[in-house]
């Protein structure tokens, strides 16, 4: 079994118009969403095996933040350049060469790849607002299987998700 995560990261400011899209920050509801999002994740027992982020500041925050609620370690925490401004091909391309021991992965991003690599693996989900989390269940023994796969299993939950 091959469990995928795929999360945007939470809410970012736009309050400093002049920082660079990759520095640009949580904003307070951002710093609200993430932990609610990781605590979902905790309660249902989600233990990754890796934790990827896009190097984006409100990406690595997202990420930092869902790890310290999984307890997984911050330093095991793997930044890939590969996941900002990715399309849906850059991203199964990542998954494709992720380690088959690995069972559980999180692909911590952006939109609109994040969307659209979530249509992809499942046509129920035609949108990931921020800081929302897709789970795709999968009967493969190689990530590299996936993209031809039917997922067994398909969640999104979002912060305003009740």
């Amino acid at each position: 079994m091959k469990t995928l995560f795929l999360i945007r990261h939470a809410k970012s400011s736009w309050e400093d118009i002049s920082l660079p899209d990759q520095d640009r920050p949580l904003d307070e509801l951002g710093k609200r969403d993430a932990p609610k999002m990781g605590q979902r994740l905790a309660k249902r027992g989600v233990k990754p095996d890796l934790i990827l982020s896009s190097p984006a500041r409100r990406a690595l925050a997202t990420a930092q933040i869902i790890a310290e609620k999984l307890d997984y370690k911050l330093k095991d925490i793997v930044v890939d350049g590969r996941l900002y401004a990715a399309t849906v091909d850059d991203l199964l391309n990542v998954v494709h060469t992720l380690g088959d021991p690995l069972e559980r992965v999180v692909l911590l991003g952006h939109n609109p790849g994040s969307t659209a690599l979530a249509h992809r693996l499942s046509s129920q989900i035609t949108h990931m607002p921020t800081c929302a989390v897709a789970e795709f269940t999968f009967h493969a023994k190689s990530w590299s299987d996936l993209a031809a796969a039917t997922p067994v299993k398909v969640t999104l939950d979002y912060p305003k998700k009740s």
